[in-house]
């Protein structure tokens, strides 16, 4: 599963960070909608539904665009859908017992991972101008998200790191080992990840049984239920925006070096608050804005570096 760093095929900068704007705009926009499927259903259902329409939209698609979903490196590729999946099923589980901002910024520390794991594990070299660019781009994170003081700092606040930790493996791993595997290889590898922890959620509830809220507060613990049609609806448009999100995001990474293309996920953060304010009408304050200018100063950085 080991590849040279020496080996890696030449990095595309630009061409990655064209991909992760179409990744960023197309998952900021149906993030949005999120609501509409935790007002009816539970987590674990929509992970399993989505991952059954995604594997539906993928088998529809895979004869006339010659769709390549066997994998090359089956370990490989396992590998990295698990450590992908574990990442979003960490993250969307810390939404259960901890504010957004900090969960967010918890996972938004990937970038410092990508650069630590990166030069310890690949001994690839790391110059200053992204070092300069992460720290631009993390205290961007910050004054966007603002995350409150008040919450205490204990086991629970560490749980959005690991999954910042897992995330940024996961990148590194899409570049390490899988760049000869195609984008729908690993994108169906990804939600076959999550579709696993989605019915072993949906068994764990049908044991438990826990008092679940209602509405949104009860999308962590609710288990299978009926599904309505704005919950089919929703996912439905959660599975073909994320199918060629993913896609676009799994590309940009294998077009070039982890440590280069982390940066540019920042984007999704303006990206999400762009949709939020075209659909919902909801204005962002001046200091969201100022850390969406270092945000994109982040990413120019290591624009212009590439090339």
């Amino acid at each position: 599963m080991t590849t040279l760093a020496g080996t890696a095929p030449a990095n595309r900068t630009l061409a990655a960070a064209g991909a992760i704007l179409v990744y960023a705009l197309l998952i900021g926009f149906t993030d949005n909608f999120v609501q509409h499927i935790a007002a009816d259903g539970g987590l674990w259902q929509f992970h399993v539904m989505r991952t059954v329409m995604a594997f539906a939209l993928l088998g529809l698609a895979a004869v006339p665009l010659r769709l390549r979903l066997r994998p090359r490196n089956w370990r490989a590729v396992g590998f990295r859908s698990l450590v992908h999946g574990s990442a979003m099923v960490v993250y969307f589980g810390c939404l259960a017992f901890l504010p957004v901002a900090v969960v967010a910024a918890g996972l938004f520390t990937a970038p410092i991972f990508v650069l630590l794991i990166s030069r310890l594990a690949f001994g690839i070299h790391i110059g200053p101008f992204r070092i300069l660019a992460v720290a631009v781009g993390f205290l961007g994170v910050m004054m966007v998200l603002g995350p409150g003081g008040d919450v205490a700092i204990g086991p629970a606040t560490v749980l959005p790191v690991a999954a910042g930790a897992l995330y940024a493996l996961g990148n590194i791993a899409t570049r390490q080992w899988c760049a000869k595997e195609s984008a729908e290889t690993m994108v169906a590898g990804f939600f076959a990840a999550l579709g696993c922890y989605g019915v072993l959620g949906l068994l764990v509830l049908a044991v438990w049984q826990p008092e679940v809220p209602a509405g949104t507060e009860g999308f962590i613990l609710r288990g299978a239920v009926w599904p309505t049609a704005s919950f089919l609806i929703w996912t439905f448009i959660q599975a073909g925006g994320s199918l060629l999100g993913v896609a676009m995001m799994v590309k940009a990474y294998q077009m070039a070096e982890a440590s280069r293309v982390a940066v540019f996920e920042y984007v999704i953060l303006p990206a999400s608050a762009l949709w939020t304010w075209i659909i919902w009408g909801e204005l962002l304050s001046a200091r969201a804005m100022a850390g969406m200018v270092l945000i994109f100063l982040a990413g120019l950085i290591i624009a212009l570096r590439g090339r």
